[in-house]
């Protein structure tokens, strides 16, 4: 499974994220290109602690979500609704200028550093090697909400 562990993964990913342009067209949800950069940068500062979302998790998530997110290669279903601190509609960071934004998530991927034990606010504390999986996976799943 592919995993942000993995220096060529995260170089793959940043090569999906610069193809991104402001008006690419998605295939599902309700996100804008530049509010996905901003959501996807969002979840990276919960792995490494510099945003703390409220907690939502619960038994079922914590549990079976969790494993069939992060430690099976199930796609991840379309239109699941995210946290507020990570939704850009609500109190997820708002989108800024576009290639400031563009630029900062790509930072983000290529020095990706989670924090062991710190707590997704759905799966509960992850370790680094799951934060580095579920990093990956978020962002494939939202690259290929936009066709990348």
């Amino acid at each position: 499974m592919s995993t942000f562990a993995d220096p060529s993964v995260r170089t793959t990913v940043c090569a999906r994220i610069e193809r991104l342009t402001p008006d690419a067209q998605r295939r599902w949800g309700k996100m804008t290109p530049h509010q996905m950069i901003c959501h996807l940068a969002d979840g990276y500062r919960m792995s490494a602690a510099k945003r703390q979302p409220n907690p939502v998790d619960n038994l079922f998530t914590r549990t079976v979500m969790r494993f069939a997110a992060l430690h099976t290669p199930l796609k991840w279903p379309r239109d699941i609704q995210t946290v507020p601190e990570a939704d850009q509609g609500k109190n997820g960071t708002k989108p800024g200028a576009w290639e400031q934004d563009h630029a900062e998530l790509i930072r983000m991927v290529d020095n990706f550093t989670p924090i062991a034990g710190h707590r997704h606010p759905i799966f509960g504390p992850l370790t680094e090697t799951e934060w580095a999986v579920w990093a990956y996976r978020h962002a494939d799943h939202h690259l290929r909400q936009f066709g990348m």
